[in-house]
């Protein structure tokens, strides 16, 4: 595991944050979180900007400075999660990005959660391992690693970019 804090330059950041904080940035409903088929009451907003080899938003062109900055060979699925604040934070499901990717691939993938904003949510590995949510820090981790993220207490939201790629 590696934790990068002011992993872009401050113009590369204020532009990625500016965009998905934006007014007219398109996040959709998902009422689950982890798995299909949860019974708990929580949900997430979500933009999808690239999945299993085709772009799937205007805003993909956007994320290249961290595309970059990882070196990435070959993507698999870029994602951002909107999780809205609530009264006590809600800790979520361990899980891996890459369900439907057999475990012996998944050792060759790898999965990075870049930070939007600075909140008191944060993501938590089966290890015990926390990592707090800091705008513009990025930790990067092999893709078969359980992990889990929270709600926040303290902000009105808690935005994060998953991506899961092939170095």
């Amino acid at each position: 595991m590696k934790i990068e804090d002011n992993f872009l330059t401050k113009k590369e950041f204020e532009h990625i944050q500016g965009l998905i904080l934006g007014f007219d940035f398109p996040w959709y409903f998902n009422k689950t979180i982890d798995y299909a088929g949860q019974v708990r009451d929580y949900f997430q907003f979500t933009h999808l900007f690239y999945n299993k080899g085709l772009i799937s938003s205007n805003y993909f062109k956007d994320l290249r400075p961290i595309i970059n900055r990882l070196k990435v060979f070959n993507l698999s699925r870029v994602k951002s999660n909107l999780l809205t604040r609530t009264e006590t934070r809600a800790v979520n499901q361990f899980h891996i990005d890459e369900s439907t990717l057999s475990v012996k691939k998944l050792e060759h993938w790898t999965t990075a959660i870049f930070y939007i904003n600075t909140n008191n949510g944060y993501t938590e590995f089966e290890d015990g391992t926390k990592v707090e949510s800091v705008a513009n820090r990025i930790v990067t981790f092999p893709a078969n690693t359980k992990h889990r993220g929270t709600s926040c207490t303290d902000e009105k939201t808690r935005i994060v970019i998953n991506f899961n790629y092939y170095i």
